[in-house]
């Protein structure tokens, strides 16, 4: 988890790349831009407000042979070891970036490299690189009082309502790779930023690993447990398997399989789905892991708890009392009607 909110930009780059491949210039500053107490709190808003909004999930920098061979992770060890280089290395960081710029997709821009102290990200106070660029010009209105009229001009100019590409390099699990986040609102070519430039991997923490045992979870609900038994077996063991992380701190797949598995049948197939799926999901060989609060909430807001049924009715589950289900709604077939029913017991209707 991070906290941006009392971060702090000790140090501003901005510089400019073109494109390559259109024989466009790189433009390097010579100095550090400086700032003002107006300006500060706008570009902290427009750096960081993506990243609050974003769900959380990070990256880190690879290489397939070492690390000492990813540039941007020498660049930013040398920020971390002397933040009085910064300015330097900045720019360093503005030429990979313009090398990496040759797909003809890929827009001119303004690269604006910062560095923050005091962000809070898994109870650590850390300092961490900003680097963001801005690709979209938009129109805005000038106006000029010119004696008795009040004339208008269209200029252009970059808005500081919407980031374009940004990324945080947390100083952070240096021997990892690093805890980065990134965003990428112009999806032209996604892996010119995550693949050519930062050269990143998903960062594999207990957040990681429990998302994607969440999502092996929710697939093996509809493609196994679905056709072995009914919607409503799917969906209860997809709340069965979400209360089972919100209500442990550490996962057990044995654990795990005998509580929220009614069919006991079903536990060599979640076994033999794992050997098949589990490479496409990162947990083939994960049986055991920390939980992770934060994924287990995210995974609960994605997960259906409605039957949806071929008469035009809807069935809703309470994921927050799903005892009831196990104990008020029945499925059997009506032989004189050919067609299945649900039968749901109450003793009352509530007011909505």
């Amino acid at each position: 988890m991070i906290n941006l909110f009392n971060a702090q930009i000790e140090t501003l780059s901005i510089h400019r790349v073109g494109n390559k491949s259109r024989n466009e210039p790189i433009f390097l500053s010579e100095q550090p831009t400086s700032l003002n107490d107006e300006i500060v709190p706008l570009l902290k808003e427009f750096f960081l407000k993506p990243f609050r909004e974003k769900e959380e999930n990070y990256y880190q920098f690879a290489h397939d042979v070492d690390l000492e061979y990813n540039d941007m992770y020498n660049f930013s060890n040398e920020v971390f070891e002397n933040s009085d280089n910064f300015h330097a290395v900045s720019a360093k960081i503005t030429r990979h970036l313009f090398d990496q710029s040759n797909h003809p997709h890929i827009k001119n821009g303004e690269v604006y490299v910062a560095h923050f102290t005091n962000i809070n990200i898994d109870n650590n106070v850390v300092d961490a690189i900003g680097i963001f660029k801005s690709e979209i010009q938009a129109d805005f209105l000038q106006f000029t009082e010119k004696e008795s009229q009040l004339e208008m001009m269209l200029q252009q100019g970059v808005s500081l309502s919407k980031l374009d590409k940004g990324c945080l390099i947390f100083n952070y699990k240096k021997d990892e790779g690093y805890k980065i986040l990134t965003v990428d609102s112009n999806r032209y070519d996604a892996r010119y930023w995550l693949e050519h430039f930062l050269s990143v991997d998903a960062f594999e923490d207990e957040n990681f690993i429990t998302k994607k045992y969440l999502k092996f979870c929710q697939n093996f609900a509809k493609d196994v447990v679905l056709p072995a038994e009914d919607k409503k077996e799917e969906v209860m063991f997809m709340n069965r398997s979400v209360n089972y992380f919100a209500k442990n701190d550490q996962f057990e797949e044995t654990n795990f399989l005998n509580e929220v598995l009614d069919n006991p049948d079903l536990i060599p197939e979640f076994k033999n789905y794992k050997v098949d799926k589990g490479e496409k999901y990162s947990i083939e060989d994960v049986t055991s892991f920390p939980i992770a609060n934060a994924a287990v909430s995210d995974a609960r807001k994605s997960i259906k708890n409605v039957i949806n049924l071929d008469t035009n009715i809807q069935i809703k589950l309470d994921f927050i009392n799903p005892e009831s289900a196990e104990k008020f709604v029945e499925k059997g077939w009506d032989e004189e009607k050919q067609m299945y029913y649900y039968l749901v017991y109450f003793n009352k209707e509530q007011k909505s």
